[in-house]
């Protein structure tokens, strides 16, 4: 019996047979028989098996052909803050879910939290203390806030009130859980849960965006029937989903872009018909950023090419400004050489070849005369430079036949990868000036269907993509 054969026996006898298996994965039994054959798992079932062995307390290393136990040492520590609100019952819910995909769960209270459940309730169920004080002299000899802030992969807030957001998005720390926030230096991710008028304020909306620009990933509450009798959007996500985003963002946050220089372009291009007037795509620049973010979250050396945008850099990210499709292109090519390039910026196709130096007067009868000349094609350049990066990843927004014509452009360009997006007419499922986005990932003839979901979220699924990719063809590092 092969090395793979006899590691995956091992898998399929934790996860409780083939049968078990074949259910978890959605297969038939010839489909287990020719990955041992094969000798490799596809990467989207590989995922679906991690997952649920990190469920029953075990870890797989496919590359190095080795299963073992999570011990307390090895388990991923999520700190999960409660805050106060009806939806505070669902915290215990939620640690119980995210103890079950392997997490180790340590639970943080605010006063009103625990107006709706217990410390108690939560200790009992995570099997650790419950911290609900900022200045307890126990807590602080214990194990004082700072550390608890960094001992941690990710922070947690579910629910998270109103009020909660708005201390994060100003930066208070007025008592233990605002101020964890603020120490950590891990990931963030808020679930917030409100009245739905409250949810649609405009200060609420304006506090999330400053979260979201600021790389805390917000998972978005649902419509229903809420607390106070009123139905719309605000009822908390479901714990499972919380819980799957978690893992997500946890499994995925190993520094995994460490050392590697990231070429990002973002926003739109500006090409001048006279000073006054110009030649644009439409964009807000709101993906790009959240990718610069994401990646340097994750470790990486970014370079952030951008169009003209009304948004603030990312930390840790280097920004170059530019107005036309000609001075991306030139900003581009003198970034290189990088490690992975994703174009996600709406270039212009065309710049006017006669523009004027003074703004052009409208005079009756005289139709202005604009000569056109195509623009360079960036993501083809560096598809194609001699310092090409070996991962090169383009965006595609289409009103029709979205994968069809994504696949010639994947073709066309000769680059990697390609994010398809599809442009709607509908205000509410617009990806223009949005915080959210649905795109399809293509890579070969693989096609990812991705969900609906904030544009951060979209960077983090991708980074997950490219951690797989850099496993599996185990890239030098560039170092200039």
């Amino acid at each position: 019996m092969s090395d793979f054969a006899d590691i995956f026996a091992q898998v399929i006898q934790k996860l409780g047979g083939r049968d078990a298996v074949q259910a978890l994965l959605g297969v038939g039994p010839s489909a287990l028989s020719n990955y041992l054959r094969r000798a490799e798992l596809p990467r989207d079932k590989m995922a679906i098996i991690s997952t649920a062995l990190h469920a029953k307390g075990w870890s797989f290393e496919p590359k190095k052909l080795q299963l073992y136990p999570l011990t307390t040492q090895t388990k991923r520590r999520v700190l999960l803050i409660i805050t106060g609100g009806i939806a505070a019952y669902k915290g215990l819910d939620l640690a119980r879910r995210l103890m079950d995909r392997g997490f180790s769960v340590r639970g943080v209270m605010t006063e009103s939290a625990q107006n709706f459940i217990t410390p108690l309730s939560l200790s009992a169920l995570t099997g650790d203390k419950v911290y609900t004080e900022l200045f307890s002299l126990t807590d602080e000899a214990e194990m004082g806030h700072i550390r608890l802030a960094r001992d941690t992969d990710l922070v947690l807030v579910a629910p998270a009130t109103a009020n909660f957001i708005a201390k994060l998005s100003h930066g208070l720390a007025d008592c233990l859980a605002s101020t964890l926030c603020l120490a950590t230096d891990a990931p963030v991710m808020v679930a917030p849960a409100m009245n739905p008028n409250m949810w649609q304020h405009p200060a609420t909306q304006d506090n999330l965006t400053c979260l979201d620009q600021r790389g805390v990933q917000i998972i978005a509450p649902v419509s229903g029937d809420t607390a106070c009798g009123e139905i719309g959007i605000g009822r908390l996500a479901e714990p499972v989903d919380i819980a799957d985003a978690a893992a997500q963002v946890v499994h995925s946050k190993r520094n995994c872009l460490a050392g590697r220089h990231v070429l990002i372009t973002s926003g739109p291009t500006h090409e001048p018909i006279d000073p006054v007037r110009y030649i644009s795509n439409r964009s807000s620049g709101k993906q790009g950023y959240a990718l610069a973010a994401a990646c340097a979250a994750h470790g990486a050396r970014v370079t952030l090419v951008s169009g003209p945008v009304s948004l603030p850099c990312p930390a840790n990210v280097t920004l170059v400004k530019v107005n036309t499709a000609r001075a991306m292109h030139q900003a581009c090519l003198s970034s290189l050489p990088a490690d992975i390039a994703i174009c996600a910026a709406a270039v212009a196709d065309w710049y006017v070849l006669n523009a004027a130096t003074q703004k052009q007067k409208k005079q009756n009868h005289v139709q202005p005369q604009i000569e056109l000349a195509k623009n360079p094609d960036i993501l083809a350049s560096l598809s194609q430079a001699t310092s090409r990066p070996p991962l090169v990843i383009g965006f595609a927004a289409e009103t029709e036949h979205l994968i069809r014509h994504a696949k010639d452009k994947l073709a066309k360009k000769k680059c990697d990868w390609i994010i398809a997006n599809h442009i709607s007419d509908d205000p509410s499922s617009s990806v223009f000036g949005s915080d959210h986005n649905k795109a399809s990932l293509l890579k070969g003839v693989d096609i990812i269907d991705w969900p609906y979901q904030s544009k951060q979220a979209l960077a983090e699924r991708l980074i997950v993509e490219i951690d797989q990719w850099i496993k599996a063809h185990d890239c030098s590092i560039e170092t200039k």
